[in-house]
This record gives structure tokens, C-alpha cells and sequence, in this order.
């Protein structure tokens, strides 16, 4: 496109709050304590196998204690979002970073979630629900009450562009 209808990309500026990094190192380290503590189990039951099951609970707990240690302030530094009069945006990823960019006449829903470690840090996640075949958009990692007012803005900026969202 050229003149003015001209759509300039660049990175969208909002970054997640700060929250995001303690509930994100939460979730890595739940998803690393389950097969540590599973491989414990088996070990200590387990006579034969003791030393195999123990050593695989040991691989498995090191990766992950490390990757709860660095991935989630890595992933802060590169989740990006933003909401505009004509689309949603949002940075994620950390090796593979990707892009999404939703226009508000293909916003289908717009629904805030909030798990039980969410609600313990007034944390919420975003989920806009477009006609793509790529799946829905999430904003994830925002103050529950600036979640709130973005759903109740996606909803009026939805509903005041035209367009029928297919």
C-alpha cells in the first residue's frame, strides 16, 4: 500500500507486567517438580532401577531448574503488546519470536482468564478470537484490572468497526 493507507509494522510498545516473570518461573518449575517427583517415587520403590530412575530425576530437575531460573526474564524482555484503533498486536517468543496482528473487523471474541496462580499474583490473560485458522491471540501476563479495561475496550473498538469478523 502506498499513501495514505500506508501501514507502517513496528514492534508493539507494552510490555507484561513484571508479575508475568514469577508466575511464568511458577509454571516451569510445577512442570519440573511433577516428573522429578514421579522419577523419586519410582526410585525409592523401585530397588533394581533405584540409581537409573534417581539419575533420570536429577536430568530432568537440572534443565529445569535453570530454565525456570533464566527463560521467563528472557521471555519479559521480548513479550510485547499492544491495542490500536485498527488491530491488535502482539510480540512473543524468545528463539523463535512471532509476530501476531489481529485487525478489530476479524476480532471475533474477546474473553480474560484467570487461573489460580493468575489470581494470587492480580494477574490475568487476554484472549482475542479472530477468524484465522492460526488460532486466537493471548495477551498474557497483565495486571487483572488493565486486562479488564482492555476487554471492555476490544469490545467497543469491535463493535464500532465494521467488517463481520469471517
Amino acid at each position: 500500500m502506498t499513501g495514505e493507507n500506508a501501514v507502517r509494522l513496528r514492534p508493539p510498545r507494552n510490555a507484561v507486567d513484571e508479575r508475568a516473570v514469577t508466575w511464568w518461573r511458577w509454571q516451569l518449575l510445577v512442570a519440573t517438580a511433577v516428573p522429578v517427583a514421579v522419577l523419586t517415587v519410582l526410585g525409592a520403590f523401585i530397588g533394581p532401577a533405584r540409581s537409573w530412575l534417581l539419575l533420570a530425576a536429577v536430568a530432568v530437575a537440572a534443565p529445569g531448574l535453570a530454565c525456570a531460573a533464566f527463560l521467563p526474564v528472557w521471555w519479559f524482555r521480548v513479550h510485547r503488546w499492544e491495542v490500536t484503533d485498527d488491530a491488535v498486536y502482539v510480540r512473543t517468543g524468545a528463539l523463535r519470536q512471532e509476530w501476531r496482528i489481529a485487525p478489530m473487523s476479524r476480532i471475533q471474541t474477546v474473553d480474560t482468564v484467570r487461573g489460580p496462580l493468575e489470581q494470587y499474583l492480580r494477574l490475568a490473560t487476554v484472549t482475542v478470537t479472530t477468524a484465522s485458522s492460526k488460532g486466537a491471540i493471548r495477551i498474557e501476563g497483565l495486571d487483572h484490572e488493565l486486562a479488564a479495561g482492555l476487554a471492555e475496550r476490544l469490545t467497543l473498538l469491535t463493535r464500532a468497526t465494521p467488517g463481520d469478523a469471517t
